[in-house]
C-alpha cells in the first residue's frame, strides 16, 4: 500500500440518492469531515445517468462515493469504462458505506470502516490499496465475485375451482395427460454449460453444473469452483468462459443475464480503494 496524500485537486463527493434517503445522518457527517479537511465539491445526482455526467466532469478531483456496494460498483464500472483506473492515488476511489447491512458486504471484505467518520477521514488521508478486477466481453466489471446459482425447481400453482378448470380436468380424463416436457437444464435441475479455466475444461455440456462461483482472488488469478454431480471442482485462471444454455448469474449482489456465453478476464492490480492506515 501506497499514502494517497493530500488530493491535488480537491474531492468530488458523489452522494448516492439511496444513501439520502436511507440514513441522511451519516451522509451529513461524511460531508461536514470531508469538507473539513479538503476542498470538497458535493453532488446529488438523483439518477444513474445524473451520476455518470458528474463523474464524467470531476476533473482533477478525486471520486468519494457516498452509498453501498452498488454505487461503488457503478462508479469503478464508469472510471473503467473511461480508461481511468490506475496505479497510485490518481485512479483511486474512496468510499463511504451508507447503506442496508446486507448491501454493505463488498466494501467490508475490502477493508473499507463501516463508521461514516472512519471512512471519510480515510479518504482524507489514507492509503491506496490495489486490488484485482473482473472484466467481461461486455466490458462490466466484478469487484468481488460471482456466482451462477442453482436451479430452482418449478412449483405449479394450485389452481382454484372453476367451469374452465373443470373443463380441462374432463379433457384430461378422456385424452390422458400430456407428454411431460423435458426440465430446463437437464438431470438434476443444473445448467448445461462449458466452462473453461485458461482452455481447461472443468465442465461441459454433458452433465448439467449445479452451481458455479468465481472471485477476483488474489495474486493475479481469479478463483472458479464449479459443482458437477455433487463434486467440487476448482482451478486458479488468468480468463474463465462459461458458455451453454441461456444463464443468469449474481455478480456483486446485482443479478445479469440471461446470456448464453460470458468471458471474464482477471486484471491485477487495476484499481485502488483509498483504506485506513
Amino acid at each position: 500500500m501506497s499514502p494517497a496524500g493530500a488530493p491535488v485537486g480537491g474531492l468530488l463527493v458523489l452522494v448516492d440518492p439511496v444513501a439520502r434517503r436511507l440514513d441522511g445522518e451519516s451522509v451529513r457527517i461524511a460531508r461536514d469531515v470531508l469538507s473539513a479537511g479538503a476542498a470538497a465539491k458535493v453532488c446529488l445526482p438523483d439518477s444513474p445517468e445524473e451520476f455518470a455526467r458528474a463523474l464524467a466532469r470531476r476533473g482533477h478531483r478525486r471520486p468519494v462515493i457516498v452509498g453501498d456496494d452498488r454505487a461503488l460498483v457503478r462508479a469503478v464500472g464508469l472510471l473503467h469504462r473511461e480508461r481511468a483506473l490506475g496505479e497510485g492515488a490518481a485512479g483511486a476511489v474512496s468510499v463511504i458505506p451508507v447503506g442496508q447491512a446486507g448491501s454493505l458486504g463488498l466494501v467490508r471484505t475490502l477493508g473499507v470502516p463501516l463508521s461514516a467518520v472512519s471512512a471519510a477521514r480515510a479518504a482524507l488521508d489514507g492509503v491506496v490499496g490495489m486490488r484485482d478486477l473482473l472484466v467481461d466481453d461486455s466490458d462490466g466489471v466484478v469487484l468481488g465475485g460471482l456466482r451462477i446459482p442453482p436451479v430452482r425447481p418449478s412449483v405449479p400453482r394450485p389452481a382454484g375451482p372453476s367451469v374452465r378448470s373443470a373443463y380441462r380436468s374432463l379433457v384430461r380424463t378422456l385424452v390422458g395427460p400430456p407428454p411431460s416436457a423435458p426440465a430446463r437444464g437437464g438431470a438434476g435441475g443444473g445448467h448445461r454449460l462449458r466452462v473453461e479455466a485458461d482452455g481447461v475444461v472443468l465442465a461441459d455440456l454433458d452433465r448439467p453444473v449445479e452451481d458455479l462461483s468465481l472471485e477476483a482472488g488474489r495474486g493475479g488469478l481469479a478463483e472458479v469452483v464449479v459443482r458437477v454431480g455433487g463434486t467440487a471442482v476448482g482451478a486458479r485462471a488468468r480468463v474463465v468462459t462459461v458458455a451453454g444454455s441461456d444463464f443468469r448469474y449474481r455478480a456483486d449482489e446485482a443479478v445479469a443475464g440471461p446470456v448464453r456465453r460470458r468471458t471474464w478476464t482477471l486484471q491485477p492490480a487495476a484499481w485502488g480503494v483509498i483504506l485506513p492506515r
